[in-house]
């Protein structure tokens, strides 16, 4: 089943337009990834599908219902969250604290059964639980912001750019999570990034971006394989 679909999507700021009618979808307990230079567009479409642009021209669905027009709150309330390029960790609180902020809007019992759960899921995180956030290293802040937007318990998981600024051990680690995340929960992830050869180890699907327009896509394992496509755009 069709769980994101995006129907000629258009956008930027202001006066520029970035994207040029994109087209693509994400089924229910798949991981797709959308790659390409820095420019062409990636955080821009998870942008226009979180509701941060100003103006979305075509149309975004999720779970058959379209949302193109809705606020960012009402999207995330809807079930997708969204890990932001940078982190956004709040550095002043604890890591205990950031991830009972990412179920803020929950009404249910299972708040603290889910904290043991992340913590199980993502060790280092369970050892620091009352430290500050902003005196992790740069890897257990990405871990931590992960774990946050899990705790709202979404259908679709955004990630901008897991990988930036981390050392290659570090950035293995956050993949591995994600991968065993997406087979152990069935959670739909659409992650933008530009480590292609990883990204693509744990998608389904992939799409490159070039001046926000999409110029190839196909199943992961066939865009990884195509000596052409590697060579041309992904960079491996």
């Amino acid at each position: 089943m069709t769980l994101l679909e995006l129907r000629g999507v258009t956008g930027g700021y202001g006066p520029v337009t970035v994207l040029h009618g994109l087209d693509l979808s994400v089924d229910e307990g798949e991981v797709g990834v959308i790659l390409g230079a820095n420019g062409a567009g990636k955080t821009t479409t998870l942008r226009a599908i979180c509701g941060m642009l100003g103006d979305v021209g075509g149309k975004v669905f999720f779970d058959d219902s379209e949302i193109t027009s809705r606020s960012t709150q009402a999207i995330a309330r809807s079930g997708i969250a969204h890990v932001p390029q940078g982190r956004g960790t709040f550095g002043d609180l604890t890591v205990d604290e950031n991830l009972r902020l990412g179920a803020i809007n929950r009404r249910d019992g299972g708040v603290d059964a889910d904290l043991a759960r992340w913590y199980e899921q993502f060790p280092r995180l369970g050892e620091r639980r009352s430290q500050m956030a902003g005196s992790m290293s740069g890897g257990e802040q990405q871990m931590l912001a992960i774990a946050r937007a899990l705790m709202s318990r979404p259908r679709l998981l955004l990630l901008d750019e897991p990988s930036l600024g981390l050392a290659p051990l570090i950035t293995r680690e956050v993949f591995d999570r994600l991968g065993e995340i997406n087979k152990g929960e069935g959670l739909t992830m659409l992650i933008v990034e530009q480590n292609a050869s990883l990204a693509l180890q744990i998608a389904n699907r992939g799409w490159v971006l070039e001046t926000g327009s999409i110029v190839v896509q196909g199943a992961a394992a066939d865009l990884a394989a195509d000596e052409d496509v590697r060579k041309a755009y992904l960079g491996f």
